[in-house]
């Protein structure tokens, strides 16, 4: 969209177009749509001085409520005062997950203080978002926090956890992240892992590496890291294993959803893993 439509119509007109382009794709049927909240102060509210980017739930959840091929992603900082009251507010209102970016939130996965959070979410039935990896995309971050051992106290509470990123691009202690994560998916059934953001030209043989750990194989969760697969970014013309055949149909596959499907399929990425997300997010 462009500058003059969104001054014109609202920033509503968002999920208008993504839902549009959902209901032209061959592969998606419906897509997350994820809120996100932002730093909390000491006092469990909102800083707003320290947040960089602020998606409120309400929004997206109004948004969603428009569209049948559109789901609700809530995002809650623990450190709020009324975390647990929030929580209660997404699942009533459709939430399908609850998103982090720890390193830009200033979350801590370990910290004892979340426990009654990590109850809530198991109570609530609803599985945990949460990046992992080194965070590139704010110039501000704590990338520590990005660490997925950071993860085992939700794991060791009965959350379901979606590790985004397969936790790519950063070390920890000496350790890649992904060689962490694997370590846990080997202790914790419900920890799965997103394949998002790895086809990307910044995160070269990371989908392959996925593919082919033996401790990801059945964890594997399909993700877009949508927008950033309409941008150069994703382009089936950089270094890969696909043929000229392969290249020449995904450059003129126009759906931004069926040509990201078709790329990681023609990379390896097997059936299964496109469906697991149905199971995990949306229960009968």
């Amino acid at each position: 969209m462009s500058r003059k439509e969104l001054s014109a119509k609202g920033d509503r007109l968002v999920a208008d177009r993504i839902s549009e382009a959902l209901a032209k794709s061959k592969y998606v049927r419906k897509a997350v749509l994820l809120a996100l909240d932002g730093v909390v102060g000491a006092d469990g509210q909102l800083d707003t001085n320290r947040t960089e980017v602020y998606v409120p739930n309400e929004f997206v959840a109004d948004m969603v409520a428009q569209h049948t091929n559109l789901l609700f992603g809530a995002s809650v900082n623990p450190y709020r005062s009324d975390a647990l009251k929030r929580l209660g507010w997404a699942k009533a209102h459709g939430a399908v997950l609850v998103k982090w970016i720890p390193p830009i939130m200033d979350i801590k996965p370990d910290d004892p203080k979340l426990v009654p959070f990590y109850k809530k979410l198991v109570e609530l039935d609803l599985p945990l978002l949460s990046h992992a990896g080194k965070e590139k995309s704010f110039p501000r971050a704590d990338q520590e926090l990005g660490d997925p051992e950071k993860l085992w106290l939700p794991l060791s509470l009965g959350v379901t956890v979606i590790a985004a990123h397969a936790a790519s691009g950063a070390k920890y202690h000496g350790e890649r992240g992904p060689d962490r994560l694997a370590r846990l998916m080997r202790k914790y059934p419900n920890l799965y892992t997103d394949i998002s953001a790895l086809t990307q030209i910044n995160r070269p043989g990371c989908l392959k590496e996925a593919l082919a750990k033996p401790e990801f194989s059945r964890r594997l969760v399909y993700g877009t890291d949508f927008p950033l697969i309409n941008t150069l970014m994703v382009s089936p013309w950089y270094p890969s294993r696909l043929s000229l055949h392969e290249r020449l149909i995904l450059s003129k596959t126009k759906n931004p959803w069926d040509r990201d499907v078709l790329m990681k399929y023609d990379l390896g990425v097997q059936a299964e893993t496109f469906t697991r997300s149905a199971n995990l997010l949306v229960r009968p």
